[in-house]
């Protein structure tokens, strides 16, 4: 075999054994990569958990106060000596919109008063009534 020398062999076997190794190497930085994304993904984990625990904490000291137990112990009718307790009926017809305490008045706006020539037009012709609606009626 005149084409193989103990030269070209060595020289094969050294390229064999440095492309196992920059394999290897590859391998090894791939693996570091998905260690990373691991590491980052359980971080982020964490802190949702984190902010999980904070909110149930909130939660745990907000029932131990005497105040919520007082107030959940009415809804079994444990309320003081003093209290009547007291459900409106299923049937009862909602609030309307104006209502104090409803949605629609808001805690410390003023009522809403009519320009002057509006309390005018309502002193002359009565409430609802524009000129301009009794002419139009023939009136």
């Amino acid at each position: 075999m005149a084409g193989l020398t103990r030269r070209r062999i060595g020289l094969v076997l050294t390229a064999v054994v440095a492309s196992w190794v920059l394999l290897l190497f590859a391998h090894q930085v791939g693996q570091a990569g998905e260690a990373a994304s691991r590491v980052e993904a359980l971080q982020a984990a964490n802190a949702a958990r984190q902010a999980t625990v904070a909110a149930l904490e909130g939660e745990l000291a907000l029932v131990g106060q005497r105040a919520y137990v007082a107030q959940q112990a009415r809804q079994y009718r444990l309320g003081g000596a003093q209290e009547i307790p007291f459900s409106l009926a299923a049937d009862a017809p909602p609030l309307a919109s104006d209502a104090p305490g409803s949605v629609g008045m808001k805690l410390g706006r003023p009522a809403e008063r009519p320009s002057p020539v509006e309390a005018w037009l309502r002193l002359l012709f009565g409430p609802g009534g524009d000129p301009a609606d009794a002419v139009s009626a023939g009136g």
